[in-house]
């Protein structure tokens, strides 16, 4: 029996999303172990992979329950009740036997969030603080990503993938109260993508951005802070 399970966490808690060789402690690692305890020892697959210190109102796994678990409410109870603090399970629904978390995804979105107030402790893993942002620069600028793009100058180098080409739905930029967001969707994004198209957002032009986009010039670019950034929703 298949299901799917709704995630919120804290990534300041782990070193990332996936199960690591290194360290138990990451998303999957954590959640792994829990269901272990409970007698279900199947893989649990992610529709995608989140760095270190960055945070998730929804993350989408799947995994095969064993007949004995076909109480998914009690299910979420439980595990609820065995995760640490910084793993939350909002829901557990059935699905197809086909359905995959990461292949079956079409979309993706993300959210990045900037404070100009001045730095506190309480809000300091979950926002990233500047002293200074041109708000209307960035608005009109983050539309230069919309469309398909080959992002291999947004990436994290030593990334293992078949094609750089992404293509962007929506990028724009808000203010909420007292923060700026930037939001993201694509139907995937590269490693480190996104914290890097913000880095640019912050410290390239116009024109300096196009022509990165465009691979005429490579300009070095210093990734956003994991802090600022959240999985927002997977759409199937």
């Amino acid at each position: 029996m298949r299901v799917a399970l709704h995630l919120a966490y804290n990534g300041t808690r782990f070193f990332g999303s996936q199960t690591q060789k290194e360290t138990k402690n990451t998303v999957l690692g954590e959640l792994e172990n829990v269901l272990k305890k409970l007698g279900i020892g199947q893989k649990v697959v992610a529709s995608g992979r989140t760095d270190k210190g960055v945070h998730a109102t929804m993350q989408v796994c799947h995994i095969d329950l064993p007949p004995y678990w076909s109480d998914i409410e009690k299910l979420k109870k439980v595990l609820n009740k065995m995760l640490c603090d910084a793993l939350h399970v909002k829901r557990i629904i059935h699905v197809k036997d086909d359905f995959h978390a990461r292949y079956s995804a079409k979309k993706r979105s993300y959210r990045y969030i900037i404070k100009t107030k001045q730095k506190n402790p309480f809000e300091s893993d979950f926002v990233t603080f500047l002293d200074d942002v041109d708000f209307k620069q960035i608005q009109k600028n983050i539309k230069l990503f919309i469309g398909e793009h080959d992002f291999k100058q947004f990436m994290k180098t030593g990334s293992d993938v078949k094609s750089t080409t992404r293509v962007i739905y929506k990028a724009f930029a808000y203010r909420h109260k007292d923060c700026i967001i930037l939001h993201f969707q694509a139907n995937g994004f590269l490693r480190s993508q996104i914290r890097l198209m913000v880095g640019a957002l912050l410290t390239l032009n116009k024109e300096q951005i196009q022509e990165q986009l465009n691979a005429t010039h490579s300009y070095k670019i210093k990734p956003a802070p994991p802090n600022g950034l959240y999985l927002a929703k997977i759409t199937y």
